[in-house]
């Protein structure tokens, strides 16, 4: 495979607790788990004006981040992954996840610009900045991706840099949606399709609002859908699920 010295940002800038993970984590996910990646090559390529992109994914799992680490790692892009604040308070993890250069997410505070800022600076330096723009794991009852929040658009707007859509699938059977669980064996296969980076071009240069990081954010999950389509061999619905409406709708319920 594509080791990780294809990327001009090798493993000597990394830092110890960098290395350390990938160190640990690296070769149980290479026994346990088998590998159908497909697409590889959209994450390898160079793009002015530099070689920085944001990696856009569907959300089916809390394993999900480890195969997709697997999958940047072995191509060249050590990862930077936006994560849930609350991640980060975890004792031991969160010091590690720091050191390792991930970003925490402020959801709804005065620190979610800081957020958009560190992801911003990462990709400006040439990282690759992986964002699940659902933000949480979806709602979908057959899993498909639902509406989402339009960090992804806003980095790679303001970074000027791309954004490669991955798809995927297999996550889900070693951890359900919400369920505590680890099934590790027998070793699932860890589907992952990486398609072209979406074209936002004519989106660029432009000013930043709501309707066009929506219009942004649009084409960035359709993108990402597709690639589950191809994966699947079958069609998604034809609306996504909005989250914000199946989240008051159960709160609703669970206040009756």
């Amino acid at each position: 495979m594509i080791g990780p010295m294809l990327s001009r940002h090798g493993p000597e800038h990394l830092g110890l607790s960098f290395r350390f993970a990938v160190s640990v984590l690296k070769p149980p996910l290479t026994v346990f788990t088998r590998r159908d990646w497909q697409g590889s090559q959209w994450l390898r390529q160079e793009y002015p004006p530099s070689d920085g992109l944001v990696v856009a994914a569907n959300h089916l799992s809390w394993f999900d981040p480890l195969p997709m680490a697997h999958l940047l790692w072995d191509n060249g892009r050590p990862p930077r992954f936006l994560g849930k604040e609350s991640v980060f308070k975890v004792p031991l993890v969160g010091q590690l996840l720091l050191n390792c250069g991930q970003i925490p997410v402020y959801r709804d505070t005065d620190g979610a610009a800081d957020s958009v800022r560190a992801a911003v600076a990462a990709v400006e330096a040439g990282e690759a900045v992986v964002v699940y723009p659902e933000g949480t794991i979806t709602r979908d009852p057959e899993l498909w991706p639902m509406s989402a929040k339009t960090g992804a658009a806003r980095i790679a707007l303001l970074g000027n840099v791309p954004v490669v859509p991955v798809a995927q699938w297999g996550p889900q059977r070693v951890m359900r949606p919400y369920v505590k669980e680890f099934n590790v064996l027998p070793p699932k296969t860890m589907h992952m399709r990486v398609g072209p980076p979406v074209d936002l071009d004519d989106l660029r240069g432009r000013e930043i609002n709501a309707a066009l990081l929506a219009q942004a954010t649009d084409r960035i999950m359709d993108a990402v859908t597709e690639q589950l389509e191809h994966i699947r061999g079958e069609s998604s619905p034809p609306e996504r699920l909005d989250f914000r409406s199946w989240r008051e709708a159960n709160t609703t319920q669970e206040e009756q």
